[in-house]
């Protein structure tokens, strides 16, 4: 299976969470959490990561509406993810994040490692839920077109 070096990112309008995998494309980890403050300031220390790990492409986690429609905040996280994609050269792939946050803070809980006051945890584990439902699905893919 060829290398990948993907970051997953949990869009939110105060922080990104931030999350990356290994090599092998088996693994996600959470990363940082990056506080927003303005584009700029925000590209540059997502640059800075995208070097740092020779990153090939931006894995967004796309808050659907439960409808399954684009409301506003999606349609502000493509806004953003096709500024970041332009502004970084690399290509950008999103994938459905509903309860992803939810799901962070429970596994948080059963850890033992939940605390309200870091809201940066939660983040950062929801953008390697986000990134690791984005590594098994290219990897499920692939190894049906190898079995065909």
């Amino acid at each position: 299976m060829p290398k990948i070096s993907a970051l997953g990112l949990d869009v939110g309008k105060k922080r990104i969470g931030v999350a990356g995998c290994d090599g092998t494309g088996l693994i996600a980890t959470g990363i940082t959490t990056i506080e927003r403050t303005s584009f700029e300031r925000d590209l540059e220390q997502l640059r800075q990561l995208v070097e740092e790990r020779d990153v090939q492409i931006l894995v967004v986690g796309l808050p659907y509406s439960m409808d399954g429609s684009l409301g506003f905040q999606a349609r502000q996280v493509q806004k953003f993810a096709r500024r970041l994609s332009k502004a970084l050269q690399l290509p950008v792939e999103y994938v459905d994040e509903r309860l992803t946050s939810l799901e962070a803070e429970q596994q948080l809980k059963e850890r033992k490692q939940f605390s309200s006051r870091d809201k940066g945890a939660i983040d950062r584990l929801a953008a390697a839920i986000i990134l690791q439902q984005w590594l098994d699905s290219r990897r499920s893919s692939q190894l049906s077109v190898t079995r065909e």
